[in-house]
């Protein structure tokens, strides 16, 4: 008999999703437009504090899209984006026929590395291009660099566009993610820390950039009695439905974060001090909402890869799955620049995100740390 499926990451309702959900329909708010999608951005910006304006979008990847118009990128353009990071981070630069540039990882946070940012900037206004924006991204609930990021885009006057879509509630020194950039983006896709099934926020603190983005987000409909467009809008608004869940799920926002740090402290005690596993720690001041709980193996110490472990699990029911293979190796973005020193294709080859649900039982954490057992011969 198949066991039953262990899960990297699924949804985590709190209760009280269907009751703003049945207030939708008992209002007939269904449109992308209501009293929840307002709710909810308030919600959120509430949490965000930082004096951050949100807009409510149908996905993480639609705002980055509309990020990348408002700072003004265009076809032909030059984007630095991080190489190690889920493709929709990228995809947006290509929607609009610019060129992304990909810069490598530093291994405390395994996110853009400040120097090799510097260095990409530099060697491309050496050859005469001054890239349009700079995407740094904080993978897996870790903060990036902020400081000396954002240090260095200001020194050379380029816009940030804070891909926060794995970090909510994850922040520096008590400033949360996605307040750091010009332009930042939240993503609330089923396996995220909280859910509207599918869904994204774009956060400014200019209250005319959001301002914007809603406009563009609606179809870019001009003041008038009439249809009129001026200008491309694209159809990338909340709706209300998603927006109630949304606003059930903020309320268990703090506990789901709590869960997910306890696994991750599960996983530490377990597997700490194991030569050849590693896990990506927090700096100092830096706070992690681990959305997942990621480790390397060094299989020339373990005796074993990420990949045999990988197979472990899949042969016990249980999803695992190799780090994000870095943008620079994809085949879709072949032939595309890149500045790096090897530390996210390293990462890559031994990286696993382990399941890290707030929803696991410890009858599921049972079943995962004997297969652990299996590799490490280690016992709680």
């Amino acid at each position: 008999m198949m066991k039953s499926k262990i899960w990297l990451s699924s949804p985590h309702m709190g209760g009280t999703e269907a009751e703003f959900v049945k207030e939708a329909f008992e209002t007939n708010w269904i449109a992308p437009l209501g009293p929840n999608v307002n709710g909810f951005e308030q919600d959120l910006e509430l949490f965000l504090d930082h004096g951050c304006h949100v807009a409510a979008l149908s996905s993480g990847t639609a705002g980055l899209h509309l990020g990348l118009i408002l700072l003004g990128v265009r076809a032909g353009d030059e984007v630095i984006c991080q190489s190690m990071t889920f493709s929709a981070t990228a995809n947006p630069i290509a929607y609009l026929g610019a060129k992304p540039v990909f810069v490598d990882s530093e291994p405390d946070t395994w996110n853009m590395s400040p120097a090799l940012l510097e260095e990409a900037i530099k060697d491309r206004l050496a050859n005469g291009v001054k890239p349009k924006a700079i995407i740094p991204v904080h993978l897996y609930g870790m903060p990036a660099k902020m400081a000396e990021i954002v240090e260095v885009a200001r020194q050379y006057e380029i816009p940030v566009l804070e891909d926060a879509a794995e970090a909510l509630g994850s922040s520096i020194n008590g400033q949360r993610c996605g307040t750091f950039g010009d332009i930042a983006v939240l993503s609330f896709n089923g396996n995220k820390i909280i859910t509207t099934s599918g869904g994204g926020a774009l956060v400014s603190h200019n209250s005319g950039v959001a301002k914007d983005a809603r406009f563009l987000a609606t179809q870019a409909r001009d003041e008038a009695p009439h249809y009129q467009h001026s200008q491309i809008g694209y159809n990338y608004r909340m709706s209300n439905l998603c927006a109630g869940v949304g606003r059930g799920q903020m309320q268990v926002l703090a506990k789901r974060i709590r869960q997910r740090r306890s696994v991750y402290d599960l996983y530490f005690t377990r597997l700490n001090g194991i030569e050849g596993i590693k896990f990506v720690q927090e700096p100092a001041g830096y706070f992690s909402n681990r959305w997942l709980t990621t480790i390397t193996i060094d299989p020339a110490v373990t005796g074993f890869s990420r990949e045999d472990l990988r197979l472990a699990f899949e042969s016990e029911n249980i999803e695992s799955r190799p780090l994000w293979k870095p943008m620079h190796l994809q085949p879709v973005f072949n032939g595309s620049l890149f500045y790096g020193d090897g530390t996210s294709g390293k990462l890559f080859d031994q990286g696993l995100c382990l399941p890290s649900g707030s929803n696991m039982s410890d009858e599921n954490m049972s079943r995962i740390f004997d297969v652990l057992d299996q590799f490490t011969g280690k016992k709680g």
